[in-house]
């Protein structure tokens, strides 16, 4: 009894992690990268030793991060995303297509020409765009 059990609730526990991963994804295009400012990095220049006989100047380096921010150009709306991973971002080519889903207050990006990961992005801004002059069909004119 309990082997027929089983074996009734295994397609169903099988179809669990597959139906997480199915989502639908709106196309896209990535239109343009600027850097753009994200904060500080300061590296000071104290050592160990210096500190304990106390030769060490109180010196610090600054230096401005710049991080990636990307323009996604949806159906409706401009997206202005920057990556998650600001140690090792993943650079975006300018005018692919990608294919992405908004997931709670994030954008999960993937790119299908390079590796087809699927990359977390913060919105910075969203603006709302009209179609371009191509799609509109002109009335009127013969």
């Amino acid at each position: 009894m309990k082997h027929y059990l089983l074996l009734a609730l295994l397609p169903l526990v099988a179809a669990i992690p597959a139906s997480a991963r199915d989502h639908s994804y709106e196309h896209g295009k990535v239109i343009s990268m600027e850097s753009q400012p994200c904060g500080m990095a300061e590296k000071s220049s104290k050592t160990v030793a210096g500190e304990i006989l106390g030769t060490d100047a109180d010196h610090k380096n600054t230096q401005q991060v710049l991080c990636p921010e990307y323009v996604l150009q949806g159906e409706h709306v401009l997206y202005h995303i920057r990556p998650d991973d600001t140690k090792h971002p993943v650079l975006l080519t300018v005018g692919e297509t990608a294919e992405f889903r908004i997931d709670k207050d994030k954008i999960k990006l993937r790119m299908q020409e390079s590796d087809d990961k699927e990359r977390s992005y913060s919105v910075v801004s969203m603006t709302q765009h009209d179609a371009p002059s191509g799609d509109v069909a002109l009335s009127g004119s013969k």
